[in-house]
């Protein structure tokens, strides 16, 4: 699938769908040479989350490493880094009273998707219709009637059902980008506090997220579905 033809079928689902904002196109770096040379690096510190949602809302394209974010939580889950030993045994949930137990707070966290540390050298973001990279993954922020009809769109060749797997913790990185990166599964995810916290996510928007892979299909049978 080229470039030209992931952009035409981003612009056609916001377009079938009448999404507000657009579908986020990410991309898991492993080699400086994937680095697309039209692509800038980000020129601020701000977590992951806010870079999805700078994306969608404002048509942003750019490429962050490590030291570009700033929830290394976030970071970690992707493959840009260790998780810190506090997050990863669920203390710091704990002490922000998330959970009634660290054993809770460590049983949570020990299912949480990631990508192995230090397989990824940075990640590539760009709205889906314009995207100048292939992306692996893509994620789409929006109400639950859409995620609903995305979801049926999903499963109108081959039917079956969407596995939605989250804690409401790690939501945009984890739940949106390494589960499907790792699965190859779509996913579906309700946000998390620092998610709805530090980014224009709104009350009534949650997170459907899909391997590039499933794109055409999707967008076939939401042209079958849903096109007036």
């Amino acid at each position: 699938m080229s470039t030209e033809e992931i952009q035409r079928l981003g612009k056609e689902l916001i377009d079938i769908l009448h999404l507000k904002t657009s579908p986020v196109a990410v991309r898991l770096v492993k080699t400086d040479e994937e680095l697309p040379a039209d692509v800038p690096r980000i020129t601020e510190n701000i977590r992951h989350c806010q870079m999805v949602d700078n994306v969608r809302r404002k048509g942003s394209q750019f490429y962050a490493v490590i030291d570009d974010h700033m929830c290394k939580g976030g970071a970690a889950v992707m493959g840009l880094t260790e998780m810190g030993e506090k997050l990863k045994t669920g203390e710091v949930y704990y002490h922000l009273k998330h959970f009634g137990s660290m054993d809770a707070a460590k049983n949570t966290m020990e299912k949480v998707p990631r990508v192995p540390a230090h397989s990824v050298k940075a990640v590539l973001y760009s709205p889906l219709e314009t995207t100048k990279f292939d992306p692996d993954v893509i994620l789409i922020i929006t109400n639950p009637k859409q995620v609903m009809e995305l979801s049926q769109a999903l499963l109108h060749k081959n039917g079956g059902r969407v596995n939605a797997s989250f804690a409401g913790k790690q939501s945009v990185c984890a739940d949106g980008v390494a589960y499907p990166y790792i699965s190859g599964e779509a996913g579906v995810t309700v946000g998390c506090s620092g998610s709805r916290k530090y980014t224009e996510i709104k009350e009534d928007e949650m997170i459907i997220s899909i391997p590039v892979d499933m794109l055409p299909g999707l967008v076939a049978s939401a042209r079958t579905m849903f096109s007036n």
